[in-house]
């Protein structure tokens, strides 16, 4: 919201925004695996991470994990959709720069370029089978876990006890019971009851949020369409002023075939989703990837808002 409300100022979030994610996410998965031994969502549904052995005696679920199997759990919780995300993102720009020949590879790296494009759908192939045959062993009772990635963080998970439940009650109400004079402990304790609150709001809103968004897809509904005519026929509203007048700025052409960024007849016409202004496919490529805007508007945009347009000759 901020980065679209002021791309000029704020632009920065929109460009960090997976590693601002990134940052927020190991902070909630933090909390809850040292407090509860279960990441968010696992910890939602009344489950907790145990340590793999034979131990008859599983610990409560506010002993937390070993140090070892803590830090992999988080590690995988965090780190590894970030990264997969990271090479999704980058094999479709590199698919876009070598199916437009925008940015074509040395001689010396061309090879190493094609391999990497060819062999990734099968190592994605791989990845994905992994998980599904692990699934299939897990449903017909040949393994302990649904996912690889407890396996490898050497945890199974349980359903929490009622042992495990009076715990984690009585850890809460310790921690807001404990009164002290000490101005350290009390900052303490007020830190914690936000914390608290925060991570119960997340808990209590996701419930809320799934029921809102029922409610969503019955409104957009077929049996809606008659409220959805009535709000699409309001007027159009005006084109976006510009926002950015410097000397980097692209202005509007006369002629409307002509793209503002090159001053040439359009070629590959292309539309940027975030504004509406067409260029060239290869000149609003080359502008977004540098500077992460429109270059009519200045409102914050991607790579994935180029829109490629097709006459209907063709």
């Amino acid at each position: 919201v901020l980065a679209e409300s002021n791309p000029g100022r704020y632009g920065f979030l929109w460009h960090w925004f997976d590693e601002i994610y990134v940052l927020l996410d190991l902070l909630l998965q933090q909390h809850y695996l040292a407090r509860c031994s279960a990441s968010f969502s696992e910890n939602f549904y009344s489950l907790k991470r145990i340590p793999i052995g034979d131990c008859r005696q599983q610990p409560l679920a506010t002993a937390g994990l070993p140090k070892r199997q803590h830090w992999k759990s988080l590690l995988l919780l965090v780190l590894v959709p970030y990264l997969k995300g990271k090479l999704e993102k980058l094999v479709s720009s590199l698919r876009e720069e070598d199916e437009y020949s925008i940015h074509p590879p040395s001689s010396s790296w061309k090879r190493f370029y094609r391999a990497f494009l060819a062999a990734y759908p099968f190592v994605n192939m791989t990845w994905e089978g992994w998980f599904l045959i692990q699934q299939l062993c897990y449903i017909l009772g040949k393994a302990q876990h649904h996912s690889p990635m407890l396996r490898l963080a050497g945890v199974r998970l349980v359903r929490l006890t009622a042992e495990d439940i009076q715990a984690l009650e009585k850890k809460l109400a310790g921690a807001t019971s404990s009164q002290t004079h000490s101005i350290k402990t009390q900052v303490q304790s007020a830190v914690r009851k936000t914390l608290g609150g925060f991570a119960f709001s997340l808990s209590t809103g996701l419930s809320v949020s799934v029921f809102f968004l029922q409610f969503l897809d019955w409104w957009y509904s077929s049996e809606n369409q008659e409220t959805i005519k009535s709000l699409t026929a309001l007027p159009t509203p005006p084109p976006p002023v510009h926002l950015d007048q410097g000397t980097g700025s692209a202005f509007l052409p006369k002629l409307k075939t002509v793209c503002p960024l090159c001053r040439k007849i359009r070629v590959n016409a292309t539309a940027l989703s975030t504004s509406g202004f067409v260029f060239c496919y290869r000149c609003a490529y080359n502008y977004v990837k540098t500077h992460q805007r429109c270059p009519i508007t200045g409102y914050a945009t991607e790579l994935q808002h180029l829109v490629k347009l097709y006459s209907p000759e063709s």
